[in-house]
């Protein structure tokens, strides 16, 4: 019976070994009376689906509601959408004390947070507070991680506030400004909640890691650079975001410009915060010391100003936060006119990169804890959430890294912490404002300075340089782009740089020449073991990759190539020439039309050097698509082979190892 070489058989696609029969000779029958099986052939309308279903539904969602009731499914569909439907069933009093402290926690943090980073978006400070009162309640309804917070980030407020302010002027239009910026929360939601509906999510892992380490450092550092206006107390500023542009600011005002007594509240508070960090750091269980520091800075900081009216003095402070819970914004939302498509492409690009925070920050919390998020899900969560967030005078709100590492030390259980979030923030909102009036910018910026700064990773750069040179590459593109342009142009080399790595390494695959193994029947890369010998009369190519039109003009001219210089070494040692040319294909995952083409070309050439062409080990896609289109019959079934090592001791029996 013949038998078919599948994932579970004997040759994987992508294993570095091309025979697996054994080390030694007793091997040497393991494969008889085997071949290369073929596939029982699908339809097209099968094959189409499969294809669907691998595409979309590889995590196959629809398992649980197999051959149960329509009350059970009903139930099952609403825990599906509102998760906290099944884990709040076995809710008790010992998590809630874990997200009671949790939520009390991160809430400390992010309330001086939420007001910096609003005047990061250039919008006022109660904006920042209205995102994390709102999304969080919507994100604990909907959304599947136990220990993401979520709220107002650094990145994404610089990237708004810098795509914002080159359509309106936040100073002569602040109105107009701000209901812009509810149009590109509505559209980041929107564009968020699509891609989890229509499970669209693969598209963000298009942003490579190394792409996304360059751009949250650049993007750290231009937002310290910005926070330079508030810790040296400069009342004009460059609307720029580039670093040239940025330092030529700063020093244009440093005869005139910088106010002492600000430098002095903002150094001395920075030092606080990195001590405080640095604390934290050293000592896990002191985290709490590094997540109250903000609040304390800001307490200490506003009394310091209040008590000797350092004002009057050129402080600038905050001077009024609006009191009250989220007003409506739906009517604020631009529906129609020239501003509709400006606030969708703004959105577009803030939904994407909250998104990819989010979720990278979701799975490594998840990964730590040891338990599964739902990737499209958390996109329907994400995107309701900010939906919602823009008919309640929101801004893009995300899962944010520094209150998530927060959370999850403070012994958070659920998204219960993000409900005791909010309702701190809503009494803050309610009763607390108005004694933020004399808080000064210059705290703000401290804290902003210092929660940035975790932004820049510097050990995953230096990992980055030592095992992929190219990725470092891609690093520092999305890093420079970011600094030396802006944060779009940034994200755009960030993108571009992944794109084309992926599109190098299509165009581009590695082969391999294989030798054996002494005393064995492996062959394997004779650049990764030296030790193997190649086999008189027979070339023995492996191909890296599936073969498409993208590719399949290369890896016939590289097959060549090694052929071209193995006969050069041939006529050089006087050796004996080439008979066969194996072509491994245990890492061919799929072939088309054009990948045949060069097969045939292949073929063709060899046939004119009198060289014969051998397959080995092709799986079950290609195989089938081979015989489909007559190759086999053309190569002919006795050339297409179960391995490599068998492949050898039937065409050069004299070269078997002994």
């Amino acid at each position: 019976m013949p038998r078919t070489v599948s994932d579970g058989g004997e040759e994987l696609p992508g294993d570095d070994i091309s025979s697996r029969t054994g080390s030694h000779r007793r091997a040497d029958n393991t494969h008889a009376g085997y071949k290369v099986g073929f596939p029982p052939n699908k339809g097209a309308f099968a094959e189409f689906s499969d294809g669907v279903k691998e595409t979309f539904f590889s995590d196959d969602p629809l398992r649980a509601f197999k051959d149960q009731p329509k009350s059970k499914k009903l139930w099952l569909g609403l825990q599906h959408v509102f998760p906290i439907l099944d884990w709040g069933r076995g809710y008790t009093f010992g998590k809630f004390k874990g997200d009671l402290i949790a939520g009390l926690t991160i809430a400390s943090l992010c309330i001086p947070q939420d007001i910096g980073y609003a005047k990061l978006a250039n919008l006022k400070p109660q904006y920042g507070l209205y995102s994390s009162f709102v999304p969080p309640l919507i994100y604990a309804l909907m959304g599947s991680s136990r220990d993401i917070a979520i709220g107002p980030v650094a990145v994404v407020s610089l990237l708004l506030g810098t795509l914002l302010q080159e359509e309106i002027d936040p100073v002569k239009n602040p109105v107009e400004y701000t209901s812009l910026a509810f149009t590109a929360t509505f559209f980041a939601g929107i564009t968020q909640f699509g891609l989890g509906f229509f499970r669209l999510g693969f598209i963000i892992e298009f942003l490579s890691h190394a792409a996304i380490v360059g751009f949250m450092a650049g993007a750290a550092v231009t937002i310290a650079l910005q926070q330079l206006k508030g810790f040296l107390g400069i009342a004009v500023f460059t609307k720029k975001s580039d670093i040239i542009s940025v330092m030529k600011s700063v020093w244009g005002n440093v005869h005139h410009g910088w106010n002492w007594q600000t430098i002095l509240i903002a150094s001395s508070f920075l030092a606080f915060l990195l001590a405080a960090k640095y604390i934290a750091k050293k000592n896990k269980k002191l985290f709490w010391v590094s997540a109250i520091a903000p609040l304390i800075s800001v307490i200490i900081s506003t009394l310091c100003v209040f008590l000797t009216r350092a004002d009057k003095q050129g402080v600038a402070i905050v001077r009024h936060i609006d009191q009250g819970i989220n007003p409506n914004s739906f009517h604020r939302i631009y529906f129609s006119g020239p501003n509709l498509m400006i606030g969708f492409r703004i959105g577009v690009v803030a939904g994407m990169v909250a998104l990819t925070e989010a979720i990278a920050i979701g799975r490594t919390f998840a990964a730590m804890k040891d338990y599964q998020i739902d990737g499209n899900k958390e996109m329907v969560a994400l995107g309701t959430m900010n939906i919602v967030g823009s008919f309640t005078s929101c801004y893009v709100a995300t899962g944010s890294f520094s209150r998530s590492a927060v959370n999850y030390m403070a012994g958070c259980r659920t998204a219960v912490s993000n409900v005791v979030m909010a309702i701190v923030v809503m009494l803050t909102l309610l009763w607390i404002t108005p004694l933020f009036k004399y808080t000064p910018n210059a705290i703000l910026a401290s804290i902003i300075i210092n929660a940035v700064l975790g932004l820049i990773d510097f050990e995953a750069a230096y990992l980055l340089w030592k095992v992929d040179k190219m990725d470092f590459l891609a690093c520092l593109g999305a890093f420079f782009g970011v600094i030396f342009a802006s944060v779009e142009y940034g994200l755009l080399i960030a993108v571009a740089i992944s794109l084309g790595k992926i599109i190098l390494q299509v165009t581009r695959p590695r082969t391999a020449l294989l030798g054996n193994l002494p005393r064995t029947l492996i062959y394997r890369n004779v650049e990764q073991y030296p030790e193997a010998t190649k086999v008189p009369g027979v070339l023995i190519v492996r191909v890296d990759s599936a073969i498409y039109f993208t590719n399949s003009n290369y890896v016939k001219e590289r097959i060549l190539r090694w052929l071209r210089d193995e006969e050069e070494q041939q006529q050089e040692h006087k050796l004996s020439k080439t008979e066969f040319l194996i072509v491994e294909l245990s890492p061919v995952t799929d072939i088309d039309t054009s990948g045949i083409h060069a097969l045939e070309e292949l073929l063709k050439a060899l046939e004119k050097r009198k060289i014969q062409l051998i397959l080995a080990n092709p799986g079950p896609t290609v195989i089938q698509k081979l015989r489909a289109s007559k190759f086999t019959e053309l190569i002919g079934d006795d050339k297409i082979f179960l391995s490599v090592g068998e492949a050898v001791k039937k065409l050069a029996p004299k070269a078997e190892n002994v």
